[in-house]
Formats: structure tokens, C-alpha cells, sequence
């Protein structure tokens, strides 16, 4: 994807907001757990927080959280699914937040969105000493025979890169910093890799796989000849033909520190 596109893509999503809150997983708990280890303290930004999947995660976990979401229908579902969450419209670039006012700053599957040129100082401006900013991706783990066959089968528009344990760690080293020659405002970055899964089934998982940026700005014909394709390799592999199963996922961290 080119730069001219990405706020194509990134802006997608508000059309199908009810869908993404219905059909992307969470994330690994123990993913959560180590991008938060360096913490100075329980302020935590969720950034481009979307419907609300990695907040919930971090209420569960005794957080101090507020959420900031740049499009209207997705901050809707947000506000709606967790009441009690303080939630504010505003973007990476834009923080509605007073300085060195959070301990860290969590990105699930958002970081690629930013324009970091913009989005690292304000990041580092709203992060308190020591802070932490580190950012989420759910992966499918494609080491498993039919999830690869399935990432063949849909096209980089559903599952590219940086959806699969095999590249992310390349496609992701980098995102902290600005893509102008800026200077950086993190340390050295950190990645891992954790264990996780969500149960689907064939409709789910092609209703999942709908609500990906690059399939949400397909031409409606190319769109449904890709999930067409998508259900009838399910439907024609054992395990999947029938029934629930479990999707084998990973959970990858990219986490740096505020200089």
C-alpha cells in the first residue's frame, strides 16, 4: 500500500463498524501483560481504540483506561459496549489529552494507521517519563497447513503481510518511527510473540475476514468473488467444513520506550 492510500484504507472502517465490533477477536491477554511491563504507573491510552477490543482487555486487567477514536460510528460501538470507559474523539495526530497525562500507549492493530512524523511527538508529549508505547497485532498463524492455504486463497487485500507471524516482525520494526527523517522519540524497539486463538466459524471467519481495510475498499464485484473463493476453500477443508472451530492466532507486540 502507498502513502495516497492509506487514508483511504484507514478511514474505512466506519461503514462497517457494527461488524468489526461483532467479528474481530480481542487480544492475548498475556500480549497485553508484557507490552504493559515497563509501565511507570495504570494510565493507559488506548490509540485509534476502534470499537472498544483491546480496551476491554485492558479494563479486564485493572487499567486505568481512556479510549481516543477518530471516527464517529466506531467511537458509537466503543461507547456503547463499555459505558463506564472514558472515550474521546480524536486521532494519533490530534491527542485530546494534557502532557505527560498516561503511562503508556497501546495501539491494537492501529500503529499503521499513523503518520508518525505528526503522531510521535504527540504520543511522546502525553506520555509521563519512562512511558511506554507499544503497538498490537493479531496474526494468523499461518505455520498451520490450512490457515496458510487459506492466506493464499484470500489475497494480500485479507490477510497480507502483516497479518501472519512469517513478516510481521519486518513489517512492524519500524513503525515507531517517522517515515521524514524526523527525529525519534522511542528506544530501541522490543517484539514478541504470543500464543492466541478465537472460535469462528465459516461465516464468521469470512465475515472477520470482510472487515479488513483492503477488502473494504474492493469494487463490490471484486470483493465478493474474494469471499466467495474464501468460503468455498472452508467449506472443501476438513475442520472447517463443519461446525465451530478454533482459529490459531498470535498476538504480536511491537513496545518502546518515550526518550
Amino acid at each position: 500500500m502507498n502513502q495516497g492510500e492509506l487514508p483511504l484504507h484507514a478511514s474505512s472502517f466506519g461503514a462497517a463498524a457494527a461488524a468489526y465490533a461483532e467479528h474481530r477477536p480481542d487480544y492475548a491477554r498475556t500480549a497485553v501483560r508484557w507490552a504493559l511491563e515497563p509501565s511507570p504507573g495504570p494510565r493507559v491510552l488506548d490509540l485509534g481504540a476502534g470499537t472498544g477490543k483491546l480496551t476491554a482487555t485492558l479494563v479486564e486487567l485493572g487499567a486505568d483506561v481512556v479510549a481516543v477514536e477518530p471516527d464517529p460510528a466506531m467511537l458509537s460501538e466503543l461507547r456503547g459496549a463499555l459505558p463506564d470507559v472514558r472515550a474521546l474523539a480524536g486521532s494519533a495526530e490530534a491527542i485530546p489529552l494534557p502532557d505527560a497525562s498516561v503511562d503508556a500507549v497501546l495501539a491494537g492493530n492501529a500503529m499503521h494507521w499513523f503518520d508518525m512524523a505528526v503522531a510521535g511527538p504527540e504520543i511522546a508529549r502525553v506520555l509521563a517519563p519512562g512511558g511506554v508505547l507499544a503497538g498490537l497485532w493479531n496474526l494468523m498463524d499461518d505455520q498451520v497447513e490450512w490457515v496458510a492455504g487459506l492466506a493464499r486463497v484470500s489475497g494480500s487485500a485479507a490477510i497480507g503481510p502483516r497479518d501472519t507471524p512469517a513478516s510481521w516482525r519486518a513489517e512492524t520494526a519500524a513503525m515507531h518511527l517517522p517515515k521524514t527523517g524526523a527525529a525519534a522519540r522511542f528506544g530501541s524497539p522490543e517484539q514478541a510473540d504470543f500464543p492466541h486463538g478465537q472460535r469462528r466459524g465459516a461465516d464468521s471467519l469470512v465475515e472477520t475476514l470482510a472487515t479488513r481495510a483492503g477488502m473494504l475498499v474492493m469494487p463490490e464485484q471484486e470483493q465478493q468473488a474474494a469471499l466467495a473463493r474464501i468460503r468455498a476453500f472452508l467449506a472443501s477443508t476438513p475442520g472447517t467444513a463443519r461446525g465451530e472451530f478454533t482459529l490459531p492466532m498470535r498476538t504480536g507486540v511491537l513496545r518502546v520506550r518515550r526518550l
